[in-house]
């Protein structure tokens, strides 16, 4: 790797680690990713709901309302280069010349970056270091310009963990500050010494749920999440990374703390997170907006994420046949008749008014938020 990519993947490392809205940590990274990796116009940057792959927020500044066009075709139509193909393959990563064969003439995902100006199209997941995918990234060039190469490739692929940490902790953070979140998750900033300089309000309420929260000390799952933090982050190591831990409170209930190291200014701090371990949000939305049973929920989740029969039959332990039944019934509650509908019908009812709803906090300096939005729910 020359200095050049070295020196921008450790920029976007520091900028994962530093406290920063969604919108400006892809505004910082879009400026260090084109010193590596040059590219048309702007990047297009995605979040993703990691239980269904499905989109829940798109950026560029100069688009900044996706088209719905666009999304019909993601969604319904018959191309390549998805953002959720590309998220659940091996790679990762997928440039639309190699996906067609190097004729991407025939692709309508080609034509319509033919129509922006761009022809070169690479995604890439991004996905954390656990694997969890959290968003995408999708780079463009010109007419003419020199196809992205496995040097820029191997680049892309070191620094995508550091993004989708990055997108991560942003999205939490941003709900827990959000004063219009319900359920938001709580967080407290700690400094290197585990002081505590600033929490969000109920965050008192979590801690004293902990098993050893007593009042007078932090809990023990607290300091230990902020020091695999601050650890990681020691001499410029995986300044991104973050750590997570699940933990039963005293009420019966489990949450998951996680860990991320804040760089900002001379001082380290810490920054840590704590959240209901709740089941996906899409199990509870599809359980209550079609009626599925948990079995009909689970093989649903899994052809969202663009699972075969075979494939969900080995996750879920039963027989071909078994997911065909489960899926002729899910197909009969949700009024669709193919794999294809059912996915469209779960992104354009739940998700796009998601992506629709970030797309105005974006354009307002408001946090962004994950996951699906239920049927009945109104946009806050």
């Amino acid at each position: 790797m020359d200095d050049v990519k070295t020196r921008a993947l450790d920029r976007v490392a520091r900028l994962a680690a530093e406290p920063r809205s969604l919108v400006s940590f892809w505004q910082e990274c879009s400026d260090a990713i084109a010193g590596a990796v040059p590219y048309y116009s702007m990047p297009c940057w995605y979040t993703v709901d990691p239980a269904s792959l499905l989109i829940t927020s798109h950026w560029n500044p100069y688009m900044p309302a996706i088209p719905p066009e666009w999304l019909a075709e993601e969604y319904y139509g018959d191309d390549v280069n998805k953002v959720a193909d590309v998220a659940r393959s091996a790679s990762g990563m997928s440039t639309l010349h190699e996906a067609t064969g190097g004729d991407p003439s025939n692709s309508p995902r080609w034509q319509t970056n033919i129509e922006l100006g761009g022809d070169q199209e690479l995604i890439a997941a991004l996905r954390t270091g656990r694997g969890e995918v959290w968003g995408a990234l999708g780079l463009y060039r010109e007419p003419g310009a020199a196809v992205f190469d496995e040097n820029e490739k191997r680049w892309l692929a070191a620094v995508v963990p550091h993004l989708a940490d990055g997108a991560r902790r942003a999205l939490l953070v941003g709900e827990a500050t959000d004063p219009e979140g319900p359920h938001a998750p709580g967080v407290l900033v700690l400094t290197d010494r585990w002081a505590v300089e600033s929490t969000t309000a109920g965050v008192s309420e979590l801690l004293a749920d902990l098993p050893d929260g007593d009042g007078t000390r932090l809990p023990s799952a607290v300091l230990s999440v902020a020091g695999q933090a601050l650890r990681s982050a020691e001499n410029g190591e995986r300044p991104g990374e973050v750590a997570m831990a699940r933990v039963l409170t005293r009420s019966g209930s489990w949450v998951v703390l996680h860990g991320a190291a804040l760089q900002s200014g001379p001082s380290r701090r810490v920054a840590v997170i704590i959240e209901p371990a709740h089941p996906a949000r899409i199990a509870a939305l599809l359980m209550s907006a079609y009626g599925l049973t948990d079995r009909e929920r689970d093989v649903t989740g899994l052809v969202l994420q663009g699972r075969s029969t075979s494939e969900i039959a080995a996750d879920l332990v039963v027989s071909a046949h078994t997911v065909q039944e489960h899926l002729k019934t899910v197909f009969d509650k949700t009024g669709v008749r193919s794999r294809r509908d059912l996915v469209g019908k779960v992104f354009f009812s739940h998700y796009e008014p998601r992506v629709r709803d970030n797309e105005g906090r974006a354009g307002s300096a408001k946090p962004l938020r994950g996951g699906p939005i239920p049927a009945a729910a109104g946009l806050n």
